[in-house]
């Protein structure tokens, strides 16, 4: 698959770290590109959003489309007008932050008429230590209902199985990577690649090991960590 698409667009079940994974394909994609905009659609997680790393996104060149002043911070279902401008303007790349489930991609369903004529990838993230998505079967029935309220089709699945930096094994991460490339051969959905700390080194040793590892910068923290 060329997981090269204009638009990416992340999405998951709740506690997958899709928006870690968000957070850091903006980041490459303005490596190579003068326009990346983030849209953070989360409208369902209050802890985990990438409106809560404007500051440092805006160091990479990378422009966020969130809600603005207070109601940045407010626990609303709030999304911002602002995707259009970046969706039809073909000289950005956008990354697309959809809140969990299928709650969550009910908002990105709103999109459905001006996406679907684009160059889109929308990215399934697997964390199979969260419950629901455990099993090929839970992962299986979560992406359908995505799909049917989002009405657009899962195109990939990257795996992001941990149990954080400290914490995380081989054998957890080969779990979650089973669990893709089940899904992938049912679905026919490319399994893209596992994603991982690039601090997991300093805390468990044998994940050079593994195969088709993409290291990503950890950039939300839990409320307790700050």
């Amino acid at each position: 698959m060329n997981h090269n698409k204009r638009i990416k667009i992340l999405t998951g079940h709740f506690g997958s770290g899709k928006t870690e994974i968000a957070i850091n394909l903006a980041i490459e994609e303005a490596k190579a590109h003068d326009k990346v905009a983030l849209n953070d659609l989360d409208v369902i997680n209050p802890y985990f959003r990438s409106r809560d790393v404007e500051g440092e996104l805006k160091e990479y060149g990378v422009e966020l489309i969130a809600p603005k002043g207070l109601l940045a911070t407010a626990d609303l279902p709030i999304v911002s007008p602002e995707i259009y401008r970046v969706l039809k303007n073909q000289s950005y790349r956008v990354i697309i932050d959809v809140g969990g489930d299928k709650d969550g991609a009910t908002a990105l369903g709103q999109y459905y008429n001006d996406l679907k004529g684009e160059d889109y990838e929308l990215i399934f993230v697997i964390n199979a230590n969260r419950p629901y998505v455990s099993t090929t079967e839970g992962v299986i029935n979560t992406i359908k209902q995505i799909e049917d309220v989002s009405r657009l089709k899962v195109t990939g699945l990257i795996n992001n199985t941990n149990y954080g930096c400290e914490h995380t094994t081989v054998e957890n991460v080969l779990l979650g990577t089973e669990i893709a490339e089940e899904v992938s051969k049912k679905l026919e959905i490319p399994f893209l690649y596992t994603t991982l700390s690039e601090k997991i080194g300093d805390h468990t040793q044998g994940f050079e090991a593994l195969n088709n590892i993409n290291y990503i910068k950890r950039f939300m923290t839990l409320p307790w960590e700050k």
